[in-house]
């Protein structure tokens, strides 16, 4: 299995986003057939909002210049034959759709307004979803997720989506891994230059073209097939503190002297 990451300089284009490109209907899992009702004027948003977004992602992608720390964490889960859980924050969802793209990594999707727009971009960029959220249909989403894990693809989750709160880490991750076999990995991305938007819930990033910036990958965490409660709580806290840890870093990248970061390279690896 390629990296994505090894793919970050070739040059894309931008094309116009259909329902039928490759990976939308060989890998999307829509599990909610019954999706809530919205107005007219909501439902017309949703192709418009996805191919604005899409277009984006296409434009800015191919700009960015990734450093890529602690893959090896990854590349040993491959190794002993399994596959891999992926847990990020929401913040960072922009690049990290571009990075891994075309993977056929299936994210766990919400039905709600927001996730019917985002479901089309990320299928067009070569996801698969699994419809669910906190509040309608996770534990099936967490189902269709385990099986796609038996299939060999791996999963993915915005650890504190759909809405937040930002930066509280939800156990889905945890509840898979116990389930699936499948390690959870958590990692973060910073970027030298970029965009905050302060008053959305997630504080937004919006990398700025050409932009350096790093990912920092932590190293797999195990759950056992018979964890019993006290543990699944503690394999939680692990997440969400290496999910702080790696965000620290990797959110203070690029203040750091060049010795602080060859200290962080040494430590984490490549």
């Amino acid at each position: 299995m390629t990296p994505a990451h090894q793919q970050t300089n070739q040059s894309d284009t931008v094309e116009s986003p259909s329902d039928s490109e490759p990976g939308a209907q060989s890998i999307g899992v829509h599990y909610d057939t019954q999706l809530p009702k919205l107005p007219w004027s909501r439902q017309i948003q949703i192709p418009l909002i996805a191919a604005l977004v899409y277009t984006v992602i296409r434009i800015l992608g191919p700009t960015l210049r990734f450093e890529v720390l602690g893959w090896q964490n990854a590349e040993n889960v491959y190794a002993s034959g399994r596959r891999v859980i992926w847990a990020f924050w929401h913040r960072v969802i922009i690049p990290v759709v571009w990075w891994r793209r075309n993977c056929g990594v299936v994210v766990m999707n919400t039905t709600a307004f927001d996730g019917q727009w985002t479901r089309k971009v990320i299928e067009w960029m070569g996801y698969g979803t699994a419809q669910g959220s906190s509040s309608r249909g996770g534990l099936r989403g967490l189902a269709v997720m385990a099986r796609r894990i038996e299939e060999g693809r791996d999963c993915a989750f915005t650890i504190d989506g759909p809405r937040g709160p930002r930066y509280v880490a939800k156990p889905g991750p945890v509840m898979l891994a116990r389930r699936s076999g499948a390690p959870v990995v958590v990692f973060h991305i910073g970027v030298e230059r970029g965009e905050t938007f302060e008053k959305t819930w997630d504080h937004f990033l919006l990398p700025r073209p050409f932009t350096k910036t790093i990912m920092i990958f932590a190293p797999p965490i195990e759950v056992p097939p018979d964890a019993d409660a006290a543990l699944l709580e503690a394999k939680h806290a692990e997440m969400q503190k290496e999910l702080e840890r790696v965000r620290d870093i990797a959110e203070g990248w690029f203040g750091l002297r060049e010795a602080e970061r060859n200290a962080h390279r040494a430590a984490i690896g490549d």
